[in-house]
């Protein structure tokens, strides 16, 4: 017989509540999005419940809406997600870090030093999360007037990962001698000069600093486009993703995942968890009246100009209790406008509804009881729609502390999530293997992806 699946989860927490009225619900700490305190209490609470990793997104630029909407926003300040996990690598032991990094605006020898020192430092649990920033205020904090096309922060990227795995990879792991009697600190015939030259970029190499403790760290990406789709089958190990039902979901599930067999990697060498809005309570009925409260907090200054950044086009002249009109392609992310506008021609919503609805959170959500949120996830598991989640909190503290007091020990109960860690590394909690030094190829040593 086959190993029993297990869910996957990972807790998205940049910010804190994707939900724009989170700060505003009572109870919630209005400042949890930018208090090192209350960052370290979530995290530490998420590594007791043996989640797999704790996430951060990452923006450029303040979000790029009106300025009546901005100030209504609680992520107008955020810590930098790699030196906010930094410092939480020295307060939790178990729990992956996973921090988001731009191929557009940085460079590769910058992100694989980063990423290769978070490494060292937690002990083997760091993630790169590759993105190719869609927000277009970004290129004007850069010294670019405009941003670089959709095609061509694609084909950056996967270059970009290729350099940035390629200097992964510059020492053997036996590298470093450190033989005080000779006075040999290192084997020079263990280090590898990577001497890229391509389109985007040119490195020489080596980095200065150890292979990382996972040989790389977890690669992690986002995107639904077809060049994103295409990249995460080719270079993701972890994919977040954005179905809105199940039916999509497990069209994406196959679709990446048939896509990495063709590009000569293994099935199971990715894991794919959506993105999940979980509203906990006592009954269905009370967690349904705490999202409706929620999403009464959402001003409709927030909601139109929510509407614009997913479609890349300003909402605020459209009919407000009209429908949706035609929108013209952009050159802001193309998943995110086609999912918007889907959800607004299959439930016949006006703009004025749907911009309610992206202002708070428009995506999968379960909201209802332990048992529900638990019946919906081992579905999703069992059906191939997911391989676990990636859960965002409605507000915080209570919403994380409900679904770890009462939705994980119910997961835990079914045999659908562990009670323990099984293993130290990110890699470990994801059943990923660490790959080859593509230089120094070892016979101890899993197979590069």
């Amino acid at each position: 017989m086959g190993v029993e699946r297990k869910l996957h989860l990972g807790a998205f927490m940049r910010p804190v509540s994707l939900h724009t009225g989170a700060w505003r619900y009572p109870g919630a700490w209005p400042d949890a999005n930018f208090n090192f305190a209350h960052l370290t209490r979530f995290a530490q609470q998420l590594e007791a419940a043996k989640f797999d990793a704790f996430f951060m997104a990452d923006h450029l630029a303040v979000l790029n809406m009106p300025v009546e909407a901005l100030r209504r926003s609680h992520t107008v300040t955020s810590f930098e997600p790699f030196t906010l996990l930094s410092a939480l690598a020295a307060v939790t032991s178990r729990i992956g870090l996973v921090a988001t990094a731009s191929t557009t605006f940085d460079e590769p020898y910058h992100v694989a030093r980063r990423f290769a020192s978070l490494d060292h430092l937690s002990g083997g649990r760091a993630g790169w999360n590759i993105v190719t920033t869609a927000n277009p205020d970004a290129a004007l904090n850069f010294g670019r007037e405009t941003q670089p096309d959709h095609s061509q922060r694609y084909s950056r990227a996967r270059e970009f990962y290729d350099v940035v795995t390629g200097l992964w990879d510059s020492f053997a792991d036996d590298a470093f001698i450190r033989d005080t009697e000779s006075g040999i600190f290192f084997d020079p015939d263990r280090m590898h000069a990577l001497h890229h030259k391509g389109r985007e970029f040119s490195v020489q190499g080596p980095l200065n600093i150890a292979r990382p403790v996972q040989g790389w760290p977890v690669i992690v990406q986002a995107g639904a486009s077809e060049p994103g789709r295409q990249l995460a089958a080719e270079t993701a190990e972890v994919v977040f993703a954005a179905p809105a039902h199940l039916t999509a979901g497990k069209s994406f599930y196959k679709d990446v995942k048939d896509r990495a067999v063709a590009a000569g990697r293994s099935y199971d060498d990715i894991v794919i968890l959506p993105g999940a809005f979980v509203v906990v309570g006592d009954t269905v009925e009370e967690a349904r009246a705490k999202r409706a409260r929620l999403d009464s907090l959402v001003h409709y200054d927030s909601a139109i100009a929510s509407l614009s950044i997913a479609l890349g086009h300003d909402a605020s002249t459209f009919d407000p209790d009209g429908p949706l009109p035609d929108i013209p392609e952009t050159n802001a992310s193309k998943s995110s406008r086609e999912r918007v506008i889907e959800l607004a021609r299959t439930e016949g919503l006006t703009v004025r509804q749907l911009a309610q609805r992206l202002g708070g959170y428009a995506g999968l959500a379960f909201v209802g009881t332990p048992a529900t949120i638990a019946d919906d996830m081992e579905r999703w598991l069992h059906e191939e729609g997911s391989d676990g989640f990636n859960v965002s909190f409605p507000f915080l503290p209570a919403g994380l502390d409900d679904f770890t007091r009462l939705v994980v020990p119910e997961l835990q109960r079914r045999n659908l999530f562990r009670t323990e860690y099984d293993g130290t590394t990110l890699r470990d909690h994801f059943g990923l293997r660490r790959p080859a030094n593509r230089f120094f190829p070892s016979s101890d040593e899993g197979e590069a992806n």
